[in-house]
């Protein structure tokens, strides 16, 4: 079918794709230049079983990486801690040091590959080690290119993921802003997510309104660093999760995307158009995987990745078949990647840009998301902004009330999930097929990080440690100190455990 944008065929109130507020897409030709990028996520055990993870699914056709970490690096303890025990490798790959971070990126051009890496609290920390790795290849920085999450705000909402209180971990967010904006000008220094929210039971208003309410948080701390939103905006994306309802899903997407750039221009007085972009990766709903008859999140997942791509997200990754029961096998993987390379290369839908644009429901739909969206977080701004609103726990409660209400409704059977409360089949086994982590790998990286701690220069470690405290205690941005101490072999849960003792540690907030 021959590419189209038949705007005779869509009524005269919706603009034209690639103009302001760009509800029908980025550019007038959408898909038509250049696909989305097609991300895995991916991590698991120590960092060379992971390296063959993605490996395997770059010569499969991904064309981006997309690293998950274990929870002990996300809360920055070495795999040696006591409070990593039984968590080394289990939910993400394990990065203690520089020696883990090249084996893991060991063959994968980075200055051809772009990598997002989804982390939060040890982000500066993971980027510095992403920067170390590019220098001691003799790499130039200003040719990386991908993401790292640091959305720090979501953490005290949804996922709990934080180590230091809000003030200094905006402080660490800012500084890879600065940093990057100098020295590494292609990296996207935030992906604001909305998909954790959602995740926890926010609805796709709720996702799309408390997302910006954090996202103006960024950029009002950004502009105190004293960063041009002008310029910083163009390096700013997003992360959404989607779910089953499709329209709903469309409209979403469609709807967020024209508020973002209407909150960027007529709130934040921004002209740049490329700063006003709201360009966004998506995953798949993993809290929509069922554990029961798990080949129906094939389906799932296939209806979920048509939604993303007809909402015109830049970036996507589908789920495993397999991820309500364990991280997934290498051939569920590479049906996900199948899963988005069917709709690129089979479905049609490329051909045309925003398709789905002028009909009645994704229409309404678009004008019901955003105004809801738009009440949400115009009253979280009255009364102060997201920061004040978490620290109230006003956010947390209506992700927590909404969930309450979704289980209400699936409980009752008033909402359908298929093979859990309606078409279920007795006497179902689980699938035995699913991917199991080796005990040894968690024995084997233990020895790993014991083993480079004993043999690197103890006096070159100790006067980057230094440095790096005084630069936490003193001012100044933090990025720069921390490349030069996991160049001296710092882990990760020593960068981290120095700035616990300048910054702190946060306590959640109980919500009432």
């Amino acid at each position: 079918m021959a590419p189209a944008t038949r705007d005779e065929a869509v009524p005269s109130a919706v603009e034209a794709p690639g103009q302001y507020p760009f509800t029908r897409g980025l550019h007038a030709g959408g898909y038509g230049g250049r696909l989305w990028t097609m991300r895995q996520y991916a991590g698991f055990g120590t960092a060379a079983e992971s390296n063959r993870r993605y490996r395997y699914l770059l010569e499969r056709g991904t064309t981006g990486l997309s690293v998950a970490f274990d929870l002990p690096t996300q809360i920055g303890y070495d795999s040696d801690d006591p409070h990593a025990l039984g968590e080394v490798g289990r939910v993400g790959v394990a990065i203690d040091s520089l020696e883990d971070m090249e084996v893991l990126l060991d063959g994968i051009p980075l200055d051809r590959v772009s990598t997002s890496m989804t982390i939060n609290s040890t982000a500066a920390i993971l980027l510095a080690l992403y920067v170390a790795v590019a220098r001691r290849r003799g790499l130039d920085e200003s040719a990386l290119s991908g993401t790292v999450q640091n959305d720090i705000l979501k953490e005290y909402v949804a996922r709990g993921t934080y180590i230091y209180p809000p003030a200094p971990s905006l402080r660490l967010v800012t500084d890879v802003f600065a940093y990057c904006a100098e020295r590494v000008p292609r990296w996207n220094t935030i992906s604001i997510s909305g998909y954790h929210m959602r995740e926890a039971g926010a609805t796709a208003p709720q996702e799309v309104a408390f997302t910006f309410a954090h996202a103006l948080e960024y950029v009002r701390a950004a502009q105190r660093a004293g960063l041009d939103p002008e310029r910083f905006g163009e390096r700013v994306s997003f992360f959404f999760a989607c779910h089953s309802d499709f329209i709903e899903e469309v409209a979403k997407f469609r709807a967020a995307r024209r508020l973002w750039a209407r909150l960027m221009k007529e709130t934040l007085g921004v002209t740049n158009a490329k700063a006003q972009h709201l360009r966004f990766h998506v995953q798949t709903g993993g809290v929509t995987l069922t554990a029961q008859q798990p080949d129906n999140n094939v389906v799932r997942v296939a209806l979920q990745a048509l939604a993303a791509v007809l909402g015109g997200c830049q970036s996507l990754h589908t789920n495993g078949k397999d991820e309500a029961l364990a991280l997934p096998t290498e051939a569920s993987a590479r049906l996900a990647l199948r899963t988005q390379q069917i709709v690129a290369f089979e479905s049609g839908v490329v051909d045309f840009v925003d398709p789905l644009g002028g009909s009645y429901a994704v229409e309404a739909a678009t004008d019901a998301i955003e105004r809801e969206a738009r009440e949400l977080l115009d009253a979280i701004e009255q009364k102060g902004g997201a920061l004040r609103a978490i620290e109230r726990g006003d956010i947390q409660r209506a992700v927590q009330e909404s969930a309450y209400r979704f289980q209400q409704e699936v409980e009752a059977g008033t909402r359908v999930i298929v093979g859990v409360n309606r078409f279920a089949e007795e006497g179902e086994a689980p699938d035995a097929d699913i991917l199991r982590i080796d005990p040894d790998l968690e024995r084997a990286q233990v020895e790993r990080v014991r083993a480079l701690r004993a043999r690197r220069d103890a006096q070159a470690w100790a006067l980057a440690m230094d440095a790096l405290e005084r630069t936490a205690r003193e001012g100044g941005n933090l990025v720069p100190a921390m490349v030069e101490a996991v160049l001296a072999w710092a882990t990760v849960g020593e960068i981290a455990g120095r700035l616990r003792a300048v910054f702190g540690e946060h306590r959640e907030t109980l919500v009432v």
